[in-house]
């Protein structure tokens, strides 16, 4: 980083928690509009490969997205 940012910025800790998480935020909103700009680790192209491969290799061991997010749901409801 070229110029480093002082931890925390000026300020922060004068906001309150919702105001500080809104800031994060922000800041997540400005590097994800440039997507193509942010580095994509070696390690996570590793394990997307090994996932991608291990689904190839037993594709009936998966669940589905519908089954695992109502099962998840219902889980919430509990609490």
């Amino acid at each position: 980083m070229a110029n480093p940012v002082p931890l925390p910025p000026p300020g922060f800790d004068n906001l309150s928690i919702d105001e500080q998480i809104e800031y994060i935020e922000s800041l997540w909103d400005r590097i994800a509009a440039t997507p193509g700009q942010v580095p994509i680790p070696q390690w996570h192209h590793e394990i997307l490969d090994k996932r991608l491969k291990d689904e190839e290799a037993n594709p009936e061991a998966g669940e589905n997205w519908d089954v695992v997010r109502d099962r998840l749901r219902d889980k919430l409801r509990q609490q």
